[in-house]
């Protein structure tokens, strides 16, 4: 008995894009979903064919990535649709913060049991994303991040880019004003996050949630490589706002101008440069999440 529709969109491209389709699809049946499926060919034809047939289905179910749901991102807000996640990138940071299972036919499920949660948005410069937004060493790591290096490192990649990275940073000065607050910093990374994980599970912030209404940011003052190694755990686990290398702060509206344009990445995605107006959207998307497990990454309980 088919209860609802969904258009499907698979990124082939990423880590786990081979996962068994047959599987997938057998389940989406099983639960009593019909399955539209389509493969476009890039980000454009993504957002354009997502507009097309939305009048057609219930929800939309996104396989791929966090650049992958990024990617869609701007159509799916436009389109009011429900959305479904089957994380099979590599750091999978938005079904991290959402407790969505790795494992695709579970992902289906969730989906399955219809439990919608509306989670916020940060943009950019008018580009939209779901975790989080870098000045500094992360664009740098972004371009050493090659497609090759993702699957045959995986999650450990993230890590090796980043020490050859730093080897490589240069010191920026940044004008920062937050609601209104204005500061300047000496910094070789800005981080702004929407959600609580990026880059493969590291922490934006340990209080961090995709539904509390705020960006979080904090940057790194220039150290050597021996001091920012030791700062790493720290930054893993989102607990950097106790270290006096890093500056911590949060807010709605975030503008930031740097001494020279950068680049920004978002959610891996190289997006904009400098100067910026990072916003969060409260609420703006509704998404599947699992009923019964607790996610990090929520303030508030799913329903």
């Amino acid at each position: 008995m088919i209860k609802r529709r969904a258009l499907l969109m698979i990124n082939r491209h990423c880590r786990q894009g081979g996962a068994d389709p047959d599987a997938i699809l057998r389940q989406f049946a099983a639960r009593g979903i019909a399955v539209e499926q389509i493969s476009p060919a890039g980000e454009e034809e993504t957002a354009a064919e997502i507009k097309a047939r939305a009048g057609g289905v219930d929800l939309l179910v996104l396989g791929g990535g966090d650049g992958t749901l990024r990617s869609a991102a701007a159509a799916v807000l436009e389109t009011g649709l429900p959305l479904g996640i089957l994380p099979l990138g590599t750091a999978n940071d938005l079904a991290r913060s959402l407790g969505i299972p790795t494992d695709p036919v579970a992902a289906v499920d969730v989906i399955a049991d219809a439990v919608a949660h509306r989670i916020d948005l940060g943009r950019v410069n008018g580009h939209y994303f779901f975790n989080a937004a870098n000045i500094g060493v992360a664009v740098s790591i972004t371009k050493r991040l090659s497609h090759e290096r993702k699957q045959r490192w995986g999650v450990l990649g993230y890590a090796r880019s980043m020490l050859e990275a730093w080897r490589d940073v240069r010191p920026f000065m940044a004008e920062i004003d937050c609601d209104g607050r204005v500061g300047y910093l000496r910094s070789v990374q800005i981080t702004i996050g929407n959600g609580r994980f990026y880059g493969g599970g590291m922490h934006v912030h340990e209080d961090a949630a995709i539904d509390d209404g705020r960006l979080d940011l904090y940057s790194i003052r220039p150290e050597p490589l021996w001091r920012f190694a030791a700062l790493l755990p720290a930054l893993r686990f989102g607990r950097h706002h106790e270290r006096e290398e890093v500056a911590s702060l949060s807010g709605r509206r975030i503008a930031i101008r740097t001494s020279r344009p950068r680049m920004i990445t978002a959610d891996g995605e190289l997006v904009s440069r400098t100067p910026a107006v990072f916003e969060v959207v409260p609420a703006a998307l509704a998404v599947y999440v699992p009923a019964v497990a607790s996610a990090e990454g929520l303030k508030h309980a799913a329903h």
